[in-house]
């Protein structure tokens, strides 16, 4: 039988890249080490990366390009199973680079990978298609 992925939520990345209690730190640090190797198969889903992002910058204050990066790394760890893993990493380096916010990274790296239409009234986003 094939193994299954786990589905780390919010908290438990948070706990993991925070260090905000220690146990849960423990716990979070040895599932996600055997995740960096392989050991351990997840699954990150797209509406936890957002929240991640979310509560990051804005609840912690963590600079942007900072907290991208750190989910970056989580993604490429060698037991992330996501099959949308090239679409995430250009959204979380889009989401660095920029002031959209999350959703608007995805949509538009969903336009620039994978063709497409993007229907919107905003024209910052506008642009952006344009440009790609």
């Amino acid at each position: 039988m094939k193994k299954r992925a786990s589905l780390p939520d919010t908290n438990f990345i948070l706990c993991y890249l925070l260090r905000d209690n220690e146990e849960q730190f423990a716990e979070a640090t040895d599932f996600f080490e055997k995740v960096r190797v392989g050991k351990e198969l997840a699954l990150i889903a797209e509406s936890v990366l957002v929240e991640c992002l979310y509560v990051l910058t804005k609840h912690y204050k963590v600079p942007r390009a900072e907290a991208a990066a750190s989910l970056k790394g989580i993604l490429l760890y060698k037991g992330i199973v996501d099959s949308n893993r090239e679409l995430l990493t250009n959204v979380l380096m889009l989401f660095a680079e920029s002031t959209l916010d999350p959703v608007d990274c995805i949509i538009l790296q969903m336009n620039a990978l994978e063709g497409y239409t993007v229907r919107t009234f905003d024209k910052a986003m506008q642009k952006r298609i344009l440009k790609s």
